[in-house]
Protein backbone atom coordinates (compact mmCIF):
# COMPACT_ATOMS: atom_id res chain seq x y z
CA UNK A 1 0.00 0.00 0.00
CA UNK A 2 1.30 3.28 -0.73
CA UNK A 3 1.49 6.03 1.58
CA UNK A 4 0.01 9.14 1.60
CA UNK A 5 -0.06 12.01 -0.01
CA UNK A 6 1.32 10.19 -2.75
CA UNK A 7 2.72 11.97 -5.90
CA UNK A 8 3.09 9.35 -8.69
CA UNK A 9 5.21 9.55 -11.78
CA UNK A 10 4.02 7.96 -14.80
CA UNK A 11 7.34 7.49 -16.80
CA UNK A 12 5.70 5.89 -19.92
CA UNK A 13 3.76 9.01 -20.11
CA UNK A 14 6.54 11.38 -19.43
CA UNK A 15 8.93 9.45 -21.89
CA UNK A 16 5.91 9.86 -24.62
CA UNK A 17 5.88 13.39 -23.34
CA UNK A 18 9.90 14.39 -23.78
CA UNK A 19 10.05 12.10 -27.19
CA UNK A 20 7.03 14.03 -28.75
CA UNK A 21 8.89 17.60 -27.63
CA UNK A 22 12.58 16.68 -28.50
CA UNK A 23 10.95 15.38 -32.07
CA UNK A 24 9.51 19.11 -32.24
CA UNK A 25 12.80 20.62 -31.69
CA UNK A 26 14.68 18.11 -33.79
CA UNK A 27 12.65 18.98 -37.16
CA UNK A 28 13.40 22.45 -36.03
CA UNK A 29 17.39 21.94 -35.98
CA UNK A 30 17.08 22.34 -32.29
CA UNK A 31 18.32 20.36 -29.32
CA UNK A 32 17.17 19.89 -26.02
CA UNK A 33 18.42 20.82 -22.75
CA UNK A 34 16.49 18.74 -20.52
CA UNK A 35 15.08 20.80 -17.26
CA UNK A 36 14.98 19.06 -14.25
CA UNK A 37 14.10 21.80 -11.66
CA UNK A 38 10.50 21.54 -11.56
CA UNK A 39 10.45 18.05 -10.36
CA UNK A 40 13.40 18.79 -7.69
CA UNK A 41 15.84 16.74 -9.64
CA UNK A 42 14.55 13.20 -9.69
CA UNK A 43 17.30 10.98 -11.39
CA UNK A 44 14.81 8.92 -12.44
CA UNK A 45 12.89 12.00 -14.69
CA UNK A 46 17.51 12.61 -16.00
CA UNK A 47 17.33 9.23 -17.01
CA UNK A 48 13.98 9.37 -19.37
CA UNK A 49 16.17 12.42 -20.94
CA UNK A 50 18.62 11.18 -21.92
CA UNK A 51 16.66 8.51 -23.01
CA UNK A 52 14.84 10.37 -25.23
CA UNK A 53 17.66 12.52 -26.90
CA UNK A 54 18.06 15.47 -24.70
CA UNK A 55 21.75 16.49 -25.44
CA UNK A 56 22.11 18.07 -21.94
CA UNK A 57 20.79 18.07 -18.87
CA UNK A 58 20.08 21.02 -16.73
CA UNK A 59 19.19 22.96 -13.50
CA UNK A 60 19.02 25.95 -11.36
CA UNK A 61 20.02 23.53 -8.84
CA UNK A 62 23.86 22.10 -8.58
CA UNK A 63 22.30 19.44 -5.74
CA UNK A 64 20.31 17.98 -8.36
CA UNK A 65 22.72 18.07 -11.15
CA UNK A 66 25.00 15.99 -8.98
CA UNK A 67 21.96 14.01 -8.34
CA UNK A 68 21.65 13.08 -11.85
CA UNK A 69 26.05 13.03 -12.46
CA UNK A 70 25.62 10.43 -9.16
CA UNK A 71 22.68 8.20 -10.60
CA UNK A 72 25.23 7.12 -13.76
CA UNK A 73 23.43 9.66 -15.85
CA UNK A 74 26.34 10.76 -19.07
CA UNK A 75 24.86 13.74 -20.31
CA UNK A 76 26.55 17.42 -19.99
CA UNK A 77 24.96 19.07 -17.08
CA UNK A 78 24.09 22.80 -17.70
CA UNK A 79 23.44 24.89 -14.57
CA UNK A 80 21.00 27.34 -15.70
CA UNK A 81 20.30 30.02 -12.80
CA UNK A 82 23.47 32.78 -13.01
CA UNK A 83 25.60 30.72 -10.71
CA UNK A 84 26.82 32.22 -6.69
CA UNK A 85 30.37 32.91 -6.12
CA UNK A 86 29.86 31.14 -3.16
CA UNK A 87 29.28 27.74 -5.18
CA UNK A 88 32.03 28.13 -8.24
CA UNK A 89 34.13 25.51 -7.01
CA UNK A 90 31.37 23.44 -6.56
CA UNK A 91 29.56 24.37 -9.92
CA UNK A 92 32.80 23.78 -11.85
CA UNK A 93 33.05 20.27 -10.72
CA UNK A 94 29.65 19.08 -11.00
CA UNK A 95 28.86 21.20 -14.60
CA UNK A 96 30.39 21.22 -17.85
CA UNK A 97 28.33 24.24 -18.99
CA UNK A 98 26.81 27.37 -17.06
CA UNK A 99 24.89 31.00 -17.75
CA UNK A 100 26.74 33.89 -17.02
CA UNK A 101 25.89 37.29 -16.97
CA UNK A 102 28.38 39.05 -14.79
CA UNK A 103 32.40 39.39 -15.31
CA UNK A 104 32.88 38.95 -11.78
CA UNK A 105 31.06 36.12 -11.93
CA UNK A 106 33.30 34.81 -15.25
CA UNK A 107 36.19 36.14 -13.94
CA UNK A 108 35.65 33.41 -10.80
CA UNK A 109 34.74 30.79 -13.05
CA UNK A 110 37.75 30.93 -15.12
CA UNK A 111 40.00 31.16 -11.13
CA UNK A 112 38.08 27.81 -10.47
CA UNK A 113 38.48 25.99 -13.49
CA UNK A 114 42.38 26.77 -13.83
CA UNK A 115 42.83 25.05 -10.37
CA UNK A 116 40.79 22.12 -11.07
CA UNK A 117 42.37 21.93 -14.50
CA UNK A 118 39.36 22.33 -16.04
CA UNK A 119 38.10 24.55 -19.00
CA UNK A 120 34.38 25.36 -18.27
CA UNK A 121 31.74 26.45 -21.35
CA UNK A 122 29.88 29.20 -21.02
CA UNK A 123 26.91 30.44 -22.49
CA UNK A 124 26.24 34.38 -21.99
CA UNK A 125 22.96 35.58 -21.29
CA UNK A 126 21.20 38.30 -23.05
CA UNK A 127 18.10 40.22 -21.97
CA UNK A 128 16.06 40.95 -24.39
CA UNK A 129 13.34 42.98 -22.99
CA UNK A 130 12.15 40.20 -20.37
CA UNK A 131 14.59 41.99 -17.24
CA UNK A 132 15.32 39.05 -15.63
CA UNK A 133 19.29 37.98 -16.07
CA UNK A 134 21.44 38.69 -19.23
CA UNK A 135 23.48 41.68 -20.79
CA UNK A 136 20.92 44.52 -21.42
CA UNK A 137 23.25 46.62 -23.68
CA UNK A 138 24.70 44.60 -26.91
CA UNK A 139 27.89 46.64 -26.78
CA UNK A 140 28.65 45.02 -23.11
CA UNK A 141 28.08 41.57 -24.15
CA UNK A 142 29.79 41.82 -27.10
CA UNK A 143 32.33 43.54 -25.08
CA UNK A 144 32.33 40.20 -22.52
CA UNK A 145 32.24 37.97 -25.06
CA UNK A 146 35.48 39.37 -26.43
CA UNK A 147 37.26 39.46 -22.79
CA UNK A 148 36.00 35.84 -22.13
CA UNK A 149 37.24 34.98 -25.81
CA UNK A 150 41.22 36.58 -25.65
CA UNK A 151 41.56 36.75 -21.84
CA UNK A 152 39.64 34.07 -20.11
CA UNK A 153 42.06 30.50 -20.36
CA UNK A 154 39.55 28.66 -18.35
CA UNK A 155 36.58 28.94 -19.68
CA UNK A 156 35.27 28.49 -23.75
CA UNK A 157 32.87 30.85 -24.64
CA UNK A 158 30.47 28.33 -26.90
CA UNK A 159 27.62 30.33 -27.13
CA UNK A 160 24.73 33.11 -26.22
CA UNK A 161 21.02 32.67 -24.35
CA UNK A 162 18.37 34.68 -23.37
CA UNK A 163 15.21 33.68 -21.60
CA UNK A 164 11.67 35.32 -22.19
CA UNK A 165 8.29 34.74 -20.23
CA UNK A 166 9.61 33.76 -16.68
CA UNK A 167 9.85 37.17 -14.99
CA UNK A 168 7.89 40.22 -17.77
CA UNK A 169 5.82 37.75 -19.69
CA UNK A 170 7.52 38.77 -22.60
CA UNK A 171 6.31 36.75 -25.68
CA UNK A 172 9.42 34.68 -27.49
CA UNK A 173 8.42 36.07 -30.65
CA UNK A 174 10.19 35.32 -34.28
CA UNK A 175 11.19 39.54 -33.85
CA UNK A 176 12.93 38.81 -30.48
CA UNK A 177 14.91 35.22 -31.93
CA UNK A 178 16.35 37.08 -34.85
CA UNK A 179 17.12 39.93 -32.33
CA UNK A 180 19.08 37.29 -29.92
CA UNK A 181 20.68 36.31 -33.79
CA UNK A 182 22.23 39.61 -34.19
CA UNK A 183 23.39 39.67 -30.63
CA UNK A 184 25.17 36.10 -31.90
CA UNK A 185 26.29 37.42 -35.15
CA UNK A 186 27.64 40.53 -33.18
CA UNK A 187 29.93 38.39 -31.22
CA UNK A 188 31.14 36.34 -33.74
CA UNK A 189 32.10 39.33 -36.12
CA UNK A 190 34.00 40.46 -32.87
CA UNK A 191 35.95 36.77 -32.34
CA UNK A 192 36.29 35.68 -35.25
CA UNK A 193 34.53 32.34 -35.02
CA UNK A 194 31.53 30.91 -35.19
CA UNK A 195 29.49 29.77 -31.70
CA UNK A 196 28.00 26.62 -31.19
CA UNK A 197 24.86 27.60 -29.36
CA UNK A 198 22.59 29.82 -29.80
CA UNK A 199 19.77 29.10 -27.12
CA UNK A 200 16.24 30.81 -27.67
CA UNK A 201 14.65 30.21 -24.21
CA UNK A 202 12.61 27.57 -22.17
CA UNK A 203 9.36 25.89 -23.31
CA UNK A 204 7.69 29.12 -23.93
CA UNK A 205 9.72 29.40 -26.99
CA UNK A 206 8.46 26.64 -28.92
CA UNK A 207 5.97 28.84 -30.07
CA UNK A 208 7.69 29.83 -32.82
CA UNK A 209 9.12 26.35 -33.22
CA UNK A 210 5.17 25.49 -33.85
CA UNK A 211 4.57 28.63 -36.09
CA UNK A 212 7.51 27.30 -38.50
CA UNK A 213 8.83 31.15 -37.66
CA UNK A 214 11.94 30.10 -35.57
CA UNK A 215 15.27 31.45 -37.13
CA UNK A 216 17.59 28.97 -38.13
CA UNK A 217 20.56 29.86 -36.16
CA UNK A 218 18.61 29.64 -33.12
CA UNK A 219 19.32 25.50 -31.89
CA UNK A 220 19.05 25.25 -28.65
CA UNK A 221 15.99 25.37 -26.43
CA UNK A 222 15.95 24.82 -22.03
CA UNK A 223 12.50 22.53 -21.87
CA UNK A 224 10.98 21.20 -18.77
CA UNK A 225 7.57 22.78 -18.01
CA UNK A 226 6.02 21.14 -21.57
CA UNK A 227 7.22 17.46 -20.81
CA UNK A 228 5.74 17.68 -16.82
CA UNK A 229 2.47 19.55 -17.03
CA UNK A 230 1.27 19.22 -20.75
CA UNK A 231 -1.58 21.12 -21.97
CA UNK A 232 -1.66 21.94 -18.19
CA UNK A 233 1.70 24.14 -18.51
CA UNK A 234 1.01 28.13 -19.22
CA UNK A 235 1.94 27.91 -22.93
CA UNK A 236 -1.66 25.99 -23.65
CA UNK A 237 -3.25 28.09 -20.48
CA UNK A 238 -2.08 31.47 -21.87
CA UNK A 239 -1.97 31.44 -25.39
CA UNK A 240 -3.85 28.81 -26.03
CA UNK A 241 -1.47 26.37 -28.44
CA UNK A 242 -3.15 23.51 -29.55
CA UNK A 243 -0.12 21.92 -30.63
CA UNK A 244 0.11 20.78 -26.59
CA UNK A 245 -3.41 18.72 -26.57
CA UNK A 246 -1.63 15.59 -27.66
CA UNK A 247 0.67 15.72 -24.77
CA UNK A 248 -0.61 13.78 -21.61
CA UNK A 249 -1.01 16.10 -18.44
CA UNK A 250 -1.36 13.31 -15.88
CA UNK A 251 2.23 12.90 -15.94
CA UNK A 252 2.30 13.54 -11.94
CA UNK A 253 -1.05 12.30 -10.49
CA UNK A 254 -1.50 13.43 -6.38
CA UNK A 255 -2.86 11.14 -4.31
CA UNK A 256 -4.51 12.42 -1.54
CA UNK A 257 -6.37 10.56 1.48
CA UNK A 258 -10.12 12.00 3.07
CA UNK A 259 -9.67 12.77 6.65
CA UNK A 260 -13.35 14.25 7.22
CA UNK A 261 -16.43 14.24 5.65
CA UNK A 262 -19.36 16.77 6.70
CA UNK A 263 -22.20 19.37 5.91
CA UNK A 264 -21.12 22.24 6.86
CA UNK A 265 -21.99 26.17 5.87
CA UNK A 266 -20.12 27.55 3.16
CA UNK A 267 -19.36 30.97 4.40
CA UNK A 268 -17.28 31.15 7.77
CA UNK A 269 -19.12 32.40 10.81
CA UNK A 270 -18.48 35.52 12.85
CA UNK A 271 -15.88 38.51 12.44
CA UNK A 272 -13.08 37.59 9.58
CA UNK A 273 -9.91 38.20 9.69
CA UNK A 274 -6.90 37.22 7.56
CA UNK A 275 -6.02 33.46 6.74
CA UNK A 276 -3.49 31.19 8.07
CA UNK A 277 -1.35 32.66 5.08
CA UNK A 278 -1.76 36.45 6.18
CA UNK A 279 -5.17 37.13 3.36
CA UNK A 280 -8.51 37.89 3.20
CA UNK A 281 -10.16 35.58 0.82
CA UNK A 282 -13.28 35.99 -0.40
CA UNK A 283 -16.23 33.70 0.42
CA UNK A 284 -19.33 32.38 -1.31
CA UNK A 285 -22.28 32.15 0.69
CA UNK A 286 -23.93 28.70 -1.29
CA UNK A 287 -25.78 27.36 1.86
CA UNK A 288 -24.81 24.00 3.80
CA UNK A 289 -22.69 22.18 1.21
CA UNK A 290 -21.31 18.72 1.95
CA UNK A 291 -17.39 19.07 2.33
CA UNK A 292 -14.29 16.35 2.65
CA UNK A 293 -11.18 17.55 4.16
CA UNK A 294 -7.86 15.99 2.62
CA UNK A 295 -4.75 15.81 4.51
CA UNK A 296 -2.58 17.96 2.71
CA UNK A 297 -2.43 21.28 2.27
CA UNK A 298 -0.61 24.37 0.46
CA UNK A 299 2.45 23.93 2.62
CA UNK A 300 3.07 20.84 0.02
CA UNK A 301 1.84 22.12 -3.41
CA UNK A 302 1.42 25.94 -3.37
CA UNK A 303 -1.72 27.69 -4.77
CA UNK A 304 -4.71 25.67 -4.56
CA UNK A 305 -5.10 26.94 -8.54
CA UNK A 306 -2.75 24.48 -9.32
CA UNK A 307 -4.23 21.20 -8.14
CA UNK A 308 -6.93 19.80 -10.28
CA UNK A 309 -9.47 17.21 -8.67
CA UNK A 310 -10.36 14.22 -10.84
CA UNK A 311 -13.33 13.30 -8.83
CA UNK A 312 -16.05 14.71 -11.39
CA UNK A 313 -18.14 17.42 -9.49
CA UNK A 314 -15.72 18.21 -6.95
CA UNK A 315 -14.11 21.62 -6.15
CA UNK A 316 -11.33 22.37 -4.64
CA UNK A 317 -12.59 26.09 -1.93
CA UNK A 318 -9.96 26.63 0.43
CA UNK A 319 -6.63 25.42 1.69
CA UNK A 320 -4.67 26.09 5.01
CA UNK A 321 -1.00 24.85 5.57
CA UNK A 322 -1.91 20.85 5.93
CA UNK A 323 -5.52 20.99 4.98
CA UNK A 324 -7.87 21.03 1.68
CA UNK A 325 -10.87 21.51 1.39
CA UNK A 326 -13.34 19.62 -1.12
CA UNK A 327 -16.38 20.83 -2.00
CA UNK A 328 -18.48 17.71 -2.79
CA UNK A 329 -21.95 18.24 -2.51
CA UNK A 330 -22.64 17.72 -6.20
CA UNK A 331 -20.29 14.42 -6.31
CA UNK A 332 -22.04 11.29 -7.43
CA UNK A 333 -19.56 9.32 -5.74
CA UNK A 334 -19.86 9.55 -2.32
CA UNK A 335 -16.91 9.77 -0.49
CA UNK A 336 -16.19 8.48 2.84
CA UNK A 337 -12.81 8.77 5.76
CA UNK A 338 -10.51 7.06 4.74
CA UNK A 339 -11.21 7.67 0.45
CA UNK A 340 -8.27 8.55 -2.06
CA UNK A 341 -9.09 12.11 -3.68
CA UNK A 342 -6.54 12.29 -7.19
CA UNK A 343 -5.65 15.82 -8.69
CA UNK A 344 -3.57 16.48 -11.56
CA UNK A 345 -1.40 18.39 -11.38
CA UNK A 346 0.01 22.11 -12.90
CA UNK A 347 3.68 23.13 -13.14
CA UNK A 348 3.85 24.89 -9.84
CA UNK A 349 2.30 22.13 -7.78
CA UNK A 350 4.66 19.58 -9.39
CA UNK A 351 7.85 21.70 -8.08
CA UNK A 352 6.39 22.43 -4.49
CA UNK A 353 5.20 18.52 -4.36
CA UNK A 354 8.58 16.82 -5.19
CA UNK A 355 10.14 18.97 -2.95
CA UNK A 356 7.99 18.45 0.21
CA UNK A 357 9.59 16.09 2.73
CA UNK A 358 5.73 15.47 3.78
CA UNK A 359 4.75 13.85 0.61
CA UNK A 360 5.72 10.01 -1.22
CA UNK A 361 7.13 9.98 -4.44
CA UNK A 362 6.26 6.46 -6.55
CA UNK A 363 7.62 5.61 -9.91
CA UNK A 364 4.71 3.55 -11.96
Amino acid sequence: MRRKPALLVDHTKLRYNMNTVVHWCDQAGIEVAGVIKCPTGLASVARDYEACGARMIASSRLEQLARAKAAGVELPMLMIRVPMLSEIADMVEICEYSLQSEYTTLKATDEAAIRADKVHNVILMADLGDLREGYFDKDELVAVAKYVEDVLSGLQLVGIGTNLGCYGSVVPTREKMEQLVEYAEAIEKKIGRELQIISGGATSSLMPVFDKEMPARVNMLRIGAAVFAGPLEDLRVNYGRKEMDILHDDVFTLEAEVIEVKTKPSHPIGKLGVDAFGQRPHYVDRGNRRRALLAIGRADYGDIDDIIPQLEGAKVVGASGDHTILDIEDCAERLRVGDIVKFKLRYSAIMHLTASENVFTYDI
